[in-house]
Order: C-alpha cells, then sequence, then structure tokens
C-alpha cells in the first residue's frame, strides 16, 4: 500500500470514528428543512440526514447553515456522510451541487481520481474516498449520504441540481 492509499484510509477511519454532524439538529424555525432516510439494501448501510437551508436574503444566495444526521453501517458510509457535513455546511446552494458531481465523478474515475487538482482540492478530505472507486459494491456506501443530502435538500423546498 503506498502511502498516500495509507493517509486516505487514516482519513476514513478517523472520520468513522469521530463522525462530523453525528447527532440530528433542530432546524431555525425562520430556515428551511428538509430530512431524508437512505439505506443501502446491498449492505444494510443507513443515514438520516437534516438540512438547515438559510435562504436567500438581501442579495445573498440560499446556503446550506447546517447538515446532522444519524446512521450505521460501515465505516465508508459512515466517514462519506462526516465528510460531506464537513464540505458542504455554510457554502451556497449552487457550490454544493457542484461539490456533489465532483464527487460523484470521483466515484466514477475507478481509482484514478479527478484530472483536475483545483476539483481534488475544493474535494478536500473526500478525495480520500478515491480508492473506495475502484470498488463497485462499496460506492454506494460512500454516495449513501450524498443522495440522503439531495433529498433533504429537494424536500427542504430548496432543491438544488448539479446541472
Amino acid at each position: 500500500m503506498s502511502s498516500l492509499e495509507q493517509m486516505y484510509q487514516q482519513v476514513i477511519l478517523d472520520h468513522a470514528k469521530r463522525p462530523v454532524g453525528r447527532g440530528l439538529v433542530a432546524v431555525i424555525d425562520e430556515h428551511l428543512s428538509g430530512e431524508s432516510h437512505q439505506v443501502n439494501p446491498t449492505c444494510g448501510d443507513e443515514v438520516t440526514l437534516r438540512v438547515d437551508v438559510v435562504p436567500a436574503k438581501d442579495g445573498a444566495p440560499a446556503r446550506i447553515g447546517g447538515v446532522s444526521w444519524e446512521g450505521q453501517g460501515c465505516s465508508i458510509s459512515q466517514a462519506s456522510v462526516s465528510v460531506l457535513t464537513d464540505l458542504v455546511s455554510d457554502q451556497p446552494l449552487a457550490e454544493v451541487a457542484r461539490l456533489d458531481a465532483l464527487f460523484h465523478d470521483l466515484m466514477n474515475s475507478r481509482g484514478k481520481g479527478l484530472d483536475d487538482d483545483a476539483a481534488e482540492d475544493d474535494l478536500g478530505d473526500a478525495t480520500a474516498f478515491t480508492g473506495v472507486s475502484k470498488y463497485p459494491a462499496r460506492i454506494k456506501c460512500a454516495l449513501l449520504g450524498w443522495a440522503a443530502l439531495k433529498d433533504s435538500l429537494a424536500r427542504s423546498g430548496a432543491a438544488v441540481t448539479s446541472d
């Protein structure tokens, strides 16, 4: 195993052991909110994710005020939703859509990563899942939280698209 793979593995293990955003939190009354429960039927991983969306106001775009979640499953699924929480919190919805598209591209890279170094920098700790993209059965684990986020945003009325 290369030192890069070891570093990536450590990032995943760290997020699985000390997850960011675990524990569902109430949403501020003036904000939009959505919640989604997603299950990976192949392995039993599951996540319930709640998103707090700060509506657009005074020329500022709508943004994610916070993400909270509960879940159980493998370290990949739990670490991925932790990394997602860290990555998208306080981001405008257009940026969230871009990050979602980048992460999906990473998961389709078959272990090669992204050709764009700047895009990988934007993904931060999420690049740790590059190795996961070599294993089709594990890709669903890594994408579970992202599916819950997209569904939560749609349910909030602040749907975001990655067009």
